[in-house]
Formats: structure tokens, C-alpha cells, sequence
């Protein structure tokens, strides 16, 4: 009898394991498409563009159709010798210089070398739920650089956060380089995340606040006017955040005073704001925080300092900083504020489990395919070769582009550009290039590409003026304009303007304010009218160089994320 258990037990299992869904590949000139037994992919592709780079983008569909890409122009023509072979669970694609593993039972990719050593492992849960994520590499140890140009203080980004969004000073490029000598770019051009795929949220989301006097329920917020206290009150955030939230600034602070039309209440001179109180969390571990800010600010935690810092108004930034907390451990906060116009806000993440926080992983916020280029190399240098060959080749400026340039915000006048350059001639100062900001235009006209001509009377004498001194000059061009422009006009018949901002009667920072716009530029139609535009308005007078201004771009400044994205797109 208990051979006959045996017998039919081991048939039993066979019969489950043959009745298992089995995933399978197909392949072709240009690489492979995988269709796992299991998982949230469907689909599977891996395009060899040459030896060191593979595109791996994964659907919850038979789908790969995707846009062509805004950020990648690989080389036209065919891709780099490979060979496929199967093995009883994964399909490996094999190049001169890396190896990509897939299962087959659940699509997950794996990157080596030769001799494989593993360089990048996908972790086998996509998500591809309110967007896209994928995690690499959990608990890794490898440094990781890159994600563009940031302000936050890292450099090593392994363990770190970063939110892909462009600003005015922040510059997002999704793309990161490992100490083990590959790279990977994030084809995705929604606001992204590198590291915690969690939004940061304001405190109270996931810790428990409580006031000075050890009250539940929020900060002890404090108002003075010249050192005079106005208000005491609990406040469940600190929250003054983007343009709307400074509105919400108490009445009490205002002393009987108006602010000028149009400004913020917290402007008026010798406000001053503290929050005091402490932080409380069931969750030990290393807890992320950021402090957005502008204007003066000073952070205490445990009553030590963490921060005594200054940033413009008009450009806040957000300031990471890590609190290690133990489980129903108070930990003290304090925070001391001038507005003078200014924004704040204390926003935190929980701890992650050490593998996630030590990992590679990019989020996007919409996207219909976890999609992104891998790029092999012998070398971080050889590396930055591939990606250089996937984005396209850098143009090698002028020799005069290398030299000394002289900038500022800005030269009102014709005569005081060409001034400039005479006193650096005077004084034997090396300039090679001078640089003429914006507003060069009539106040009402942004975007007609004209000079004001009351202080730019005859720009191509300007443009001479500047070269018979042996400089050359750049000018500032954007991709903004008035309604009442005709350069709007013709870009606003052919469909090529984002008009909600007109349209909702939003006004700039101009004078008295005038109505505006960005025009599309990821349509090619729109940008060759554009050009066109520029060329017959400003490049007849014989410029040396253009500056893209408003790539951001910032209808105004420290507007919300949703606020933006009603007015820069065509909603």
C-alpha cells in the first residue's frame, strides 16, 4: 500500500507540473520577445541597438507599440551580432560584451558579463498599478550616480531619493551609472522617482505630532511681528507650500495693513513663524524627511541644529535630512522661520526595509510600459560612451565658447551690452562672450521676438558693436508669448499653443500682468514654425549664440505640480 501512495503521489505531481502554463520566446533580426507563464508582464522585448546597449521595455499586453522615444536616437541600421539559446527555464540573449537572462516563468531580466557575474537583476513584482515601477538589485552595495543636476548635497545616490521633475535650477535626466560598470536609462518622460516610489506626504500622514505642551494633535505654531507675539495656535502641518498655500497666512499677522495687490500676507516686513513640538512614529528606523523652503530658516532636532539656511523666494528647494527614531520614541522638532514671502513645509517618508532602500528603482507616475535602456561597459567612462551613442553625440562648441563669459540679469539698454564689453577691453580683462537676458522685448510683446526699440534702437549695430570689439554675444529665447503677439496668433491657428493658462485668465509677473502661454514643442511642426520665427525676428541679426530659456517651463514661479500640469499641456 505504501508503494501504491508513492506511485500515484509522484504521478499526481507530474500531472500538476505538466498542467503548469510553460512561457515561451520568439526572436528575430533585432532581438527577442518573451511571454512569461506568470506575472503582471505579458510581453517581454529585448532590442540589441549594439553590443553594449539592450532596450528591455515590458506590457501588461501583446502590445509593444510604443511612441517613438524623446530622449533616445540610437544609430539606424542593424543591430550588433547575437545569439539566443534556451535553457529549461530562461532564454538568455547573448552579445560581445554582456549576456540578458529572461525567465520565463515570470519575465524577470538579468544582466551579466561574460562571465556571469550579475550587473543588473530585475526584481521579479512589476508594478504597473497607478503607474510604473521597477526595482533592481535589492540590497546592493554598488554606488550609483547621476539623475541630473540637483541641489540636494548627494552625490552617491545609492540609499537616497530623488523626484525626476524639472525646475527652474533642478534638472531631471533619468539616467544613473553604477561602480559596477553599467548604466540605465529610464524611458519615461512622466514625473518620476529614483529611490522610494512613495510621494513624500506632509508629516502627519504617517507620524504621530504633538504640540509643545506634549498635546496630540499638531505643532505649536508661534506668530510675532519685531519680536511681539500675535498668535499661539496648533497646527496639524506645517504647510505654506506653494503660491495658494500662503494665502491661507492668519489675519492676525497682518496688523491692520495690506499687502500690494497681488502679493502674498506673509511679505510684510519682520514676521517671524516657530514650530515646536515633537515627532512620534511605530516604525524604527532611518525616517527620510525633506524641508521645503525659501527665504530664512533654521531646523533643530533634539534640540541640535540641522539647518541655518537662505534660498530665494522664487525658487524653493526642498532639504533632505534622515532622523534615526525608534519605535514610540518622541524625537524633538523645532523650526524657525522669516517668511518675507517666503514658502515652507515638512514633508516625510517612512523607513524601507534595508534591501529596497539600497536598491536601483525608478517610478513613474503614468506610463504604459516599464521601458528602459541598459548600457554595458569595461569602464564608468565606457559607459557614459554608450549612453552618449543612445542619446546622441555632444556638438563641440566654438573655441571661444571655452573663455571667459560675462552674464546678468539683466542689460536694460543696447548701449549698456556694448559698455560692458568696452570696460572689459579698458581694463584688459579677457571676455569672449557676452550674454543678453530676456525682457530685451516691449513690456505688452513677449514672444513677438522684436526689440524694444526705446532701448534697443538697432540690434544688428548691437551685434556689430560687440564682434568689431572681438567678443561674441548669446541671447536668452523662450518658448512663452503673449496672445496679442502674431508669433501666438500663428502658432495658436496651427493647434501648436497650451492655452489653458489664457484661457483661465492666469496673468505673469510682467507690469501690470499680462495673459501668456507655452506652445508645444514636442510637435515637429511646431517646432520648425517656431524656429522659423526666431530665425526671421532674431537670427538676421546675426547672433552667436541662443540660450533656451524656460525649459522648466514656469508659467510662474512655485506653482503646485497639478496646477502646472493643467496649464502646460494641451488640457
Amino acid at each position: 500500500m505504501k508503494t501504491l501512495t508513492s506511485v500515484l503521489l509522484i504521478a499526481l505531481l507530474a500531472a500538476c507540473s505538466a498542467s503548469q502554463p510553460e512561457g515561451s520566446f520568439t526572436s528575430d533580426a533585432s532581438g527577442l520577445v518573451v511571454t512569461p507563464a506568470a506575472g503582471s508582464a505579458k510581453s517581454v522585448r529585448l532590442q540589441v541597438i549594439n553590443d553594449r546597449v539592450v532596450r528591455v521595455t515590458a506590457v501588461t499586453d501583446q502590445n509593444l507599440e510604443l511612441p517613438p522615444s524623446l530622449m533616445a536616437a540610437p544609430a539606424a541600421g542593424k543591430s550588433a551580432p547575437f545569439k539566443v539559446t534556451r535553457t529549461e527555464d530562461e532564454v538568455m540573449l547573448e552579445t560581445a560584451l554582456l549576456r540578458a537572462r529572461v525567465s520565463l516563468a515570470n519575465g524577470a531580466v538579468r544582466f551579466t558579463d561574460h562571465a556571469d557575474k550579475t550587473l543588473l537583476a530585475e526584481e521579479p513584482k512589476r508594478s504597473f498599478q497607478g503607474g510604473v515601477s521597477q526595482r533592481f538589485n535589492n540590497g546592493t552595495d554598488e554606488g550609483l550616480f547621476g539623475g541630473g543636476q540637483h541641489q540636494y548635497g548627494h552625490l552617491d545616490l545609492n540609499g537616497e531619493d530623488l523626484e525626476l521633475v524639472q525646475h527652474n535650477s533642478d534638472i531631471a535626466v533619468p539616467f544613473v551609472v553604477s561602480t559596477r560598470n553599467y548604466g540605465v536609462l529610464w524611458e519615461n518622460n512622466g514625473i518620476s522617482r529614483f529611490g522610494n516610489p512613495q510621494p513624500y506626504g506632509f508629516a502627519s500622514r504617517d507620524l504621530k505630532i504633538k504640540d509643545a505642551s506634549g498635546k496630540q494633535g499638531g505643532f505649536t505654531a508661534r506668530y510675532s511681528i519685531a519680536g511681539e507675539l500675535k498668535l499661539e495656535r496648533v497646527e496639524s502641518d506645517i504647510n505654506y507650500q506653494y503660491i495658494k498655500d500662503r494665502f491661507t497666512w492668519p489675519k492676525e499677522l497682518l496688523d491692520g495693513k495690506t499687502p500690494v495687490t497681488g502679493s502674498p500676507p506673509n511679505i510684510l516686513p519682520n514676521q517671524t513663524v516657530t514650530w515646536e513640538g515633537t515627532l512620534e512614529s511605530s516604525n524604527a528606523g532611518n525616517h527620510k524627511f525633506q524641508l521645503y523652503g525659501s527665504s530664512y530658516f533654521k531646523l533643530f532636532v533634539d534640540d541640535k541644529l540641522v539647518f541655518d539656511r537662505w534660498r530665494q523666494n522664487w525658487n524653493p528647494l526642498y532639504h533632505p535630512f534622515d532622523v534615526a527614531m525608534e519605535a514610540g520614541k518622541p524625537v524633538k522638532v523645532r523650526i524657525e522661520w522669516t517668511p518675507d514671502g517666503g514658502y515652507i513645509a515638512l514633508l516625510h517618508n517612512n523607513p524601507l526595509p534595508a534591501d529596497e532602500r539600497h536598491s536601483l528603482t525608478f517610478t513613474s507616475e503614468v506610463g504604459r510600459a516599464i521601458d528602459y535602456w541598459f548600457i554595458a561597459g569595461k569602464s564608468q567612462d565606457d559607459v557614459i560612451a554608450g549612453y552618449r551613442e543612445l542619446t546622441g553625440k555632444s556638438v563641440m562648441l566654438p573655441r571661444w565658447a571655452y573663455g571667459f563669459w560675462q552674464s546678468r540679469e539683466r542689460y536694460k539698454t543696447q548701449a549698456e551690452v556694448v559698455d560692458a564689453v568696452k570696460e572689459y577691453r579698458k581694463r584688459k580683462i579677457p571676455l569672449d562672450n557676452i550674454v543678453l537676458d530676456w525682457n530685451y522685448w516691449p513690456e505688452d510683446a513677449w514672444g513677438s521676438h522684436e526689440f524694444d526699440k526705446t532701448r534697443f534702437p538697432n540690434p544688428k549695430k548691437m551685434v556689430d558693436d560687440v564682434h568689431a570689439l572681438n567678443a561674441q554675444i548669446m541671447i536668452s529665447v523662450w518658448p512663452k508669448f503673449y496672445p496679442t503677439t502674431a508669433n501666438y496668433k500663428e502658432l495658436d491657428a496651427a493647434g501648436f499653443i497650451y492655452r489653458r493658462n489664457v484661457e483661465d485668465g492666469y496673468v505673469d509677473w510682467i507690469g501690470k500682468g499680462y495673459l501668456n502661454a507655452f506652445y508645444d514643442p514636442y510637435s515637429k511642426p511646431a517646432r520648425e514654425m517656431y524656429w522659423r520665427q526666431v530665425n526671421e525676428k532674431l537670427n538676421v541679426h546675426g547672433f552667436d549664440a541662443w540660450w533656451m530659456d524656460a525649459t522648466e517651463p514656469d508659467p510662474h514661479s512655485n506653482l503646485d505640480i497639478q496646477s502646472l500640469k493643467d496649464r502646460n499641456g494641451p488640457t
